[in-house]
């Protein structure tokens, strides 16, 4: 929704929870099967979660630019190695890693044994911005916040053990 009212927009927000919420509830006993949960999972974090939109506003870039950003203030890399991490292909993302080098964020040196090759590393500012992104991602939307703690504490159990399954079966955790 695009408002220039806040309040609108956290209202709406709000609105479209709880209609998630009463329908997953109702629709959670009639058909609980795997598709219906992952359903709800995506919906509650890709259709309902506004943190992208946030660190689109409050970084001033693209969240793919904020996602490479905090790859790269993770862990140092070549552009090849940043490519397959973050599924891009190089030319584009040589266009981005240009733009965070532009704004002073990154910067390339030069590899240490392969002189062909370029290491993209995070400057300060780089790593005070990659950690505004991940503060924004790392706050709940407020209808998780607002379960009760045998709710999330059962959320917490199960969302670990799927994590655990999947680290198992090598198809881990995306963004």
């Amino acid at each position: 929704m695009s408002t220039m009212n806040g309040a609108a927009v956290d209202t709406a927000a709000s609105e479209g929870a709880a209609a998630a919420r009463g329908a997953a509830a109702q629709g959670a006993a009639a058909d609980g099967t795997p598709e219906r949960v992952w359903r709800n999972l995506g919906a509650l974090v890709l259709e309902q979660n506004e943190s992208r939109k946030k660190i689109v506003e409050a970084l001033g870039m693209s969240f793919f630019r904020a996602k490479a950003l905090r790859r790269i203030a993770a862990q140092p890399s070549s552009m090849s190695e940043l490519a397959a991490r973050l599924s891009s292909d190089r030319p584009y993302l040589t266009l981005v890693v240009d733009d965070l080098e532009k704004r002073g964020l990154v910067e390339r040196h030069q590899h240490p044994t392969d002189r062909r090759c370029k290491i993209v590393s995070v400057t300060a500012a780089g790593r005070a911005t990659a950690d505004r992104a991940n503060a924004i991602l790392g706050t709940p939307p407020p209808a998780l916040a607002a379960l009760p703690p045998e709710d999330l504490a059962a959320l917490d159990r199960i969302v670990a053990a799927l994590l655990e399954a999947g680290a198992e079966d090598g198809a881990g955790a995306g963004e």
